[in-house]
């Protein structure tokens, strides 16, 4: 991806599943047209679960997903089906792949299933429909070899895919056009070179669309950026390691949060989030949190997530707590062993598995709450933090 290319986070994912030498792959590349996937005639070739930011009409901007036939019978095949499940768990639409020559299977019933289990709407499609001489009413036949159906297929997968808006609106609930927005983005050595995060950029498009004035600083300018203003700012958003530090130079009448806490609310975990964090004060000697990452990012010294928040944590409560790190697609599914899940913002997965990761550990009776929620509750600002969120404000 480059610079002008929407995040895989904001992009529709949708997922490609069926058995081996369906000709899932060919139908991949027949509808990108390009060579997203490996094809070969030899069953099973696709082991791993493939990813394939595209921008494809009339669908937009999306991201491909290619999975290993559901019924790979190699010695890795258990494996490889586990993760062929684990990725329907991000994908918006799916498209189940059935042999034209074979028709539907009992496994591609049982994938059927899940998909619906999962509320995830998908098309069936019979491809190889060049190798047959007769069709039956009602079944959508393709063709990756001849690119019969292929266009039909798109024009149905806009229509099934449910409602994305290209626009982010993480501020617009408490932003208007006119506002003063300031942005505290501290630059130390764990920041990334030459950029800054993604919900940092985020939020600046976000202000930006809306019209708001953004001014983007670090903490130590915080306080002679306020004096110099003839008018105090609608609100200050901060990168929640310097919570502490920022909150005291809020002025009356002025909101506070962070980009963590924005993005709780983002992606639907706002609420949840809110209600678990209190688990901290029942936490045990011996009691494992689970701290769980969205991306892979190679973690720097004084890391926010296995460093400061570990710290903060057993200072607050005065216990040996145990922590147990995961990052991106790594998160368990068996949580029982953990008292509590302390997840990031989540700006490099979707909405949907941010969501899923959650009812996971709901579903388990394990409380799911995140980085920015956390830091705010141990430095007493929980409060203050989410006023920006009238209806969750009052819950506290």
């Amino acid at each position: 991806m480059g610079l002008n290319d929407t995040p895989s986070s904001e992009r529709v994912h949708i997922g490609f599943f069926g058995c081996t030498n369906r000709g899932k792959s060919s139908l991949v590349n027949a509808l990108t047209n390009q060579g997203v996937a490996l094809v070969s005639d030899v069953r099973g070739t696709t082991t791993d679960v493939i990813r394939k930011a595209m921008e494809i009409l009339p669908i937009g901007p999306c991201v491909i997903v290619d999975t290993a036939g559901f019924d790979d019978d190699t010695a890795l095949g258990k494996e490889r089906v586990r993760n062929t499940v684990k990725a329907m768990e991000d994908v918006h639409a799916a498209v189940l792949v059935c042999d034209a020559s074979e028709g539907k299977t009992e496994k591609d019933r049982e994938i059927e299933n899940l998909l619906s289990e999962k509320k995830i709407p998908y098309i069936t499609v019979f491809n190889k429909a060049d190798e047959v001489s007769s069709r039956e009413d009602g079944k959508f036949y393709v063709s990756a070899k001849t690119k019969e159906g292929i266009e039909e297929l798109k024009k149905k997968l806009a229509e099934i895919i449910p409602a994305q808006s290209n626009k982010m609106r993480i501020v617009d609930s408490f932003v208007k056009k006119g506002d003063t927005v300031i942005l505290v983005t501290p630059i130390d050595e764990s920041a990334p070179k030459g950029r800054i995060i993604l919900p940092q950029q985020n939020v600046l498009r976000n202000l930006l669309d809306i019209g708001a004035t953004a001014i983007v600083l670090q903490p130590e300018n915080l306080e002679s950026a306020l004096s110099g203003l003839k008018e105090k700012p609608k609100c200050i958003i901060t990168d929640s390691q310097v919570f502490a530090t920022v909150s005291k130079m809020v002025p009356d009448g002025v909101l506070l949060t962070s980009f963590s806490i924005l993005f709780a609310s983002y992606k639907g975990i706002l609420e949840d989030a809110v209600k678990a964090v209190a688990k901290i004060e029942s936490l045990s000697d011996g009691d494992k949190i689970l701290v769980a990452e969205g991306c892979t990012h190679h973690r720097q010294c004084n890391d926010i997530g296995t460093v400061k928040i570990p710290a903060w944590i057993k200072k607050h409560t005065g216990k040996n707590i145990e922590f147990e790190f995961t990052s991106g697609k790594g998160f368990p599914e068996d949580l029982g062993d953990y008292a509590l899940v302390l997840h990031c913002g989540g700006c490099m997965i979707t909405e949907k598995e941010v969501l899923n990761r959650k009812e996971k550990a709901k579903e388990q009776g394990i409380p799911f709450t995140n980085y920015g929620i956390m830091i705010a509750y141990i430095n007493g600002i929980l409060k203050q933090s989410i006023e920006v969120f009238p209806e969750i404000y009052k819950m506290i």
